[in-house]
């Protein structure tokens, strides 16, 4: 099934043509509505009507996180606010929060984009889906909100927080499909075993799961312990927010909307175009948006594209998902590692949890890094001896795998802090 198929279906060198429009229009907007970028592109004596294929989007400066936040709140809209319908902004955790502004033009194709993520996943109208991501200035809410309604789908907005009441939500409304994160879809699943409820006597079929990086084998540890389909999403708010891409029930890749974002992959270091399929950091262009196009935007997220045909017959190219993030990245001892890595590996030994945290201290000018992990209680009692085999099969597989010597820690059930949201997978104690 297709939300658009006008467009999830459409030929590579009408969707080219598409783009390079949208992408035309688009340029000729900033430049004449956005100060920033005139002034980029004036430096750079760029005109942006002498673009005259894909490829010369290359020739373009990019946009950082830095750029946005030196632009808070309006600096980068490029229509008068009394043109916005909707404001949402980041967390700002890190700095000044990053402000995103919605024409109802913006709301619209928000919409239907989120359906297609939506349709892809398998939700139909006759479907009552259950959304608890955070609602707020946070846009993963809304967005789903808009997308599900958009489909004709009941829709319940739970928001976050409060497990046990989201299990009974799950009971009593009937609910067949989850959006959220995947740390706390298992959190939920902790919360029915707490309580009692099995998956079977649920009406659940399908989870949305996106807003931060998981593995496949936690994709299988869902998918057994809610009984669902599980399908991963991507957005992030300064581009939108979710509706980017999203994955089909082939789960072999996130369709990408390439009609509405141009996406690269340069190397995160050189800034160089990667070879297609090559790994890279994710640079997106907007092509639609009204109130906050964003030209060249750094992503900082670690993925890759593919290109061949997939057997739902949706035609664009499809993005990995995402391994991390190029700031994320962990060096451990001289050595990359992602905290995704890690976690497929710790859920691919029997004994264990899917809960953990990493720890990375620096002791006498050396890294230590240590794994806590989740385990059973009854392995702190009376099956001491399989404790301690667990310890080592894990310690010899990330050694093995990841070429790094960690300290391994088996925690009790529950010990580690339940996230409402994006779980905290990494402590960096280290000062430099």
């Amino acid at each position: 099934m297709y939300w658009q198929p006008e467009y999830e279906c459409i030929g590579r060198q009408r969707l080219e043509q598409i783009q390079l429009e949208r992408l035309q229009s688009t340029l000729n907007r900033v430049s004449r509505n956005v100060p920033f970028y005139r002034k980029k592109f004036e430096d750079l004596d760029i005109d942006p009507y002498d673009l005259g294929c894909l490829e010369d989007v290359r020739r373009l400066p990019f946009t950082t996180k830095d750029d946005l936040r030196d632009n808070y709140p309006y600096g980068l809209f490029a229509v008068p606010l009394r043109e916005v319908v909707r404001l949402q902004a980041t967390s700002g955790t890190t700095g000044k929060p990053i402000v995103v502004g919605y024409t109802r033009s913006d709301i619209n194709k928000w919409s239907d984009l989120v359906a297609r993520v939506l349709v892809a996943g398998g939700v139909t109208k006759d479907d009552v889906v259950q959304i608890a991501h955070n609602y707020g200035l946070f846009t993963g809410g809304f967005g789903f909100h808009y997308g599900a309604e958009r489909i004709g789908a009941s829709v319940i907005p739970s928001s976050g927080g409060n497990p046990r009441r989201q299990v009974t939500i799950m009971q009593d409304y009937k609910t067949t499909a989850l959006v959220s994160t995947p740390s706390y879809a298992l959190y939920l699943a902790d919360v029915m075993d707490e309580m009692g409820v099995s998956p079977n006597a649920l009406n659940l079929k399908y989870g949305l799961f996106g807003g931060e990086t998981w593995s496949e084998a936690m994709r299988q540890e869902i998918q057994q312990r809610l009984n669902i389909m599980a399908t991963d999403d991507y957005g992030i708010s300064e581009v939108m927010g979710p509706g980017i891409s999203g994955e089909c029930a082939q789960r072999r890749g996130l369709h990408v909307n390439e009609d509405h974002f141009l996406v690269e992959i340069v190397d995160p270091e050189t800034l160089a175009p990667r070879p297609l399929g090559e790994p890279g950091e994710m640079v997106i262009t907007t092509l639609a948006k009204e109130a906050f196009p964003l030209i060249r935007y750094r992503t900082g997220d670690l993925t890759r594209l593919i290109d061949e045909p997939c057997a739902c017959g949706r035609t664009s190219r499809r993005m990995d998902r995402v391994l991390g993030r190029s700031d994320d990245m962990l060096i451990i001892q001289g050595i990359n590692v992602f905290p995704s890595q890690i976690e497929a590996l710790l859920l691919d030994v029997e004994g264990v949890e899917p809960h953990y945290q990493i720890v990375v201290e620096r002791e006498a000018a050396l890294d230590k890094a240590t794994v806590l992990v989740e385990a059973p209680q009854a392995l702190f009692t009376d099956r001491i001896r399989e404790a301690q085999q667990t310890i080592q099969a894990l310690k010899k597989k990330l050694d093995t795998e990841l070429g790094i010597s960690f300290e391994v820690k088996l925690v009790e059930g529950k010990s580690l802090e339940r996230s409402q949201g994006k779980a905290v997978r990494v402590v960096d104690k280290r000062t430099f």
